[in-house]
């Protein structure tokens, strides 16, 4: 109800029942001097009056859907309002704007539901665990950083000037996490025509997609590719199942690449991966070389069970996998006789012990072996260097730098990766 004292009634309006709504609002309604909103709503709104015959009425119509001359308009002279607004008014609508220029005393809120809530509704899919951005006006960064962290679900207010969902499709694409997300797209909502639609490509996308839609990222259960359809190594990340708690910590796959060219892989013998994450560099080696044995040790809770699902999405069989600290693996003799002494040893995760870690490999070198230690810091180099170069015949210390094209409507920008400094060790 309208509240006396407040001059602008703001009505958010879930559009699958205009008819029934406006009749539900009347009273407010005709207490009002001035009805806006966006020209859909206003134009529904009249042919409501029109189907009603209600013809003594004399409100004055503003459209929002150019918000330039609005607020002037509305501060021009105190007239009881009413504010039509698509769903929530105060959930990226006109509601934060209202704000910004009227005092609270002046304004009264009612939502409907969201096109957030009723595209969930659609699917019959719970949302309270989803996550969402609005690329209205905005740089995709955002969304990069949100994509990034592997929600199970995301929604995307997107900007029909530069693509709508055309632009997030090419943005997920460029990051490499298209076999890893359902993509859906949502028009008109609520209304009659509203069309969902499931996209698999870029040819998906129908040529007359509507301004007024939104998108919405499903992550899928399975892996898109079977094993025996990847390739030999290089393989996309979005395979790669990844720890919940630690989303996107991983070696991306162009780090991955050169990392396996510095190990020389032979064709058999055993690879230890310490610190190995969820496996990626380990599991990779072995479709290279599949008769290697590989030891994958990482100490965070709930490796092992990962390292094991992306061993079976990868098509390959570690020898064991060990979750618990590297130095209490040492310790307690945690590891076999017959896979207690490596021919390529690649040390990952940096941290403060990496030192004592090294230390300890070297003790169980007994052959020609190549160590390969990742680290994305400077500090720790020169300590390392001082440990290794008694040891081995060789040591190399390279910087790579990558960067990953991201779509920014019709143009590229390029967004790096972290730098990676490899030290590389040869024992004969």
């Amino acid at each position: 109800m309208l509240n006396e004292s407040k001059q602008i009634h703001v009505i958010g309006i879930d559009t699958s029942s205009v008819e029934s709504f406006f009749e539900a609002k009347k009273k407010p309604i005709f207490k009002a001097e001035r009805i806006t909103g966006p020209q859909r709503i206003l134009d529904s709104f009249k042919n409501w009056l029109k189907d009603k015959n209600i013809k003594n009425h004399k409100f004055e119509f503003i459209a929002t859907d150019k918000l330039d001359n609005y607020i002037a308009l509305l501060k021009k002279e105190d007239k009881k309002t009413i504010v039509f607004s698509g769903g929530d008014p105060l959930w990226f609508g006109i509601g934060r704007l209202l704000i910004q220029n009227f005092p609270s005393s002046k304004l009264f809120f009612e939502p409907a539901a969201t096109s957030f809530q009723l595209a969930f509704s659609r699917l019959g899919k719970p949302w309270q665990n989803t996550q969402w951005i609005s690329l209205h006006g905005r740089d995709p960064l955002p969304f990069e950083k949100a994509i990034k962290k592997l929600p199970s679900s995301l929604v995307v207010l997107t900007d029909s000037s530069r693509g709508g969902a055309k632009e997030v499709y090419q943005l997920l694409y460029s990051l490499g996490l298209e076999g890893k997300y359902e993509f859906w797209t949502f028009e008109r909502l609520g209304y009659t025509n509203e069309r969902i639609i499931k996209i698999n490509s870029i040819e998906d996308f129908p040529t007359d997609i509507d301004p007024l839609h939104l998108v919405i990222l499903f992550e899928k259960e399975k892996p898109l590719i079977k094993s025996k359809d990847l390739p030999l190594f290089g393989i996309d990340d979005s395979v790669f199942l990844q720890n919940p708690d630690c989303p996107g910590l991983m070696t991306k796959r162009e780090v991955r690449v050169q990392l396996l060219a510095e190990l020389n892989l032979p064709k058999q013998g055993i690879i230890w991966d310490i610190g190995s994450g969820v496996g990626s560099i380990g599991l990779e080696a072995l479709r290279i070389s599949p008769n290697l044995k590989l030891v994958s040790i990482d100490k965070r809770i709930g490796s092992k069970n990962i390292i094991k699902e992306n061993a079976r999405r990868t098509g390959v069989t570690p020898s064991l996998i060990i979750e618990d600290e590297a130095l209490n693996i040492f310790k307690e003799n945690k590891i076999k006789p017959s896979l207690l002494h490596p021919d390529r040893v690649i040390i990952g995760g940096g941290g403060s012990k990496s030192h004592l870690i090294i230390e300890e490999v070297l003790k169980l070198i007994n052959s020609a072996c190549i160590l390969v230690i990742p680290l994305i810091s400077l500090k720790s180099i020169s300590k390392l260097e001082s440990i290794l170069k008694p040891k081995v015949h060789k040591l190399s210390i390279s910087q790579h730098q990558s960067y990953r094209g991201v779509s920014i409507g019709e143009d590229i920008r390029l967004s790096p990766l972290n730098p990676v400094f490899i030290l590389k060790g040869e024992i004969q």
